[in-house]
């Protein structure tokens, strides 16, 4: 059980700080989704692919003292941000966690906003249609984010380059 929380709290080590808990879900997603070992299950909801159990996993850290979490209100926003503290290393130091090549992928992904990650999330949401209907899907379900044309094919290859991330290792060993 314990395990799910420690990925939760060493993705958040290696990332040094997320800025938002739609971001942290849907790095989490795009993380599951590349095969990192990610147990929560995700539904689609207004911003994309969602996971309950990972609201509630991060509350729960949260309440333990394991993350720390700093809300800012920017108007009528609020922002939260998730940073490890003391007792969250130490929990790692019983919890050992190896994400391998995937904690490049979390700080590449870390790198980039929410509103484009809700992006990648939803393509990688609907991944299996083909690119003329998963794009039809994008403009009907997200009509309120204004993604473009350009934008969605900036997403499919920043697919490509997290998926040639994860790859590098095989890659490697081939040769």
């Amino acid at each position: 059980m314990l395990n799910r929380h420690a990925k939760i709290i060493r993705l958040i080590e290696i990332a040094g700080e997320v800025s938002g808990r739609k971001k942290l879900q849907k790095m989490v997603y795009i993380a599951k989704q590349l095969n990192m070992d990610f147990d929560e299950r995700f539904e689609f909801h207004m911003y994309g692919p969602y996971s309950e159990e990972l609201t509630l996993r991060v509350d729960e850290l949260c309440n333990m003292g394991l993350l720390d979490e700093q809300m800012e209100s920017k108007g009528a926003i609020q922002l939260y941000r998730y940073t490890l503290n003391e007792a969250g290393r130490d929990f790692l130091r019983f919890h050992e966690v190896d994400f391998g090549l995937g904690e490049r992928l979390i700080q590449r992904m870390n790198e980039e906003n929410s509103r484009f990650l809700e992006l990648v999330s939803t393509i990688l949401y609907f991944n299996n249609l083909p690119y003329d209907e998963m794009k039809a899907k994008i403009f009907t379900f997200k009509s309120k984010q204004r993604y473009t044309e350009a934008e969605i094919q900036k997403g499919m290859t920043f697919i490509e380059e997290l998926r040639a991330l994860m790859n590098a290792d095989s890659d490697a060993l081939a040769h």
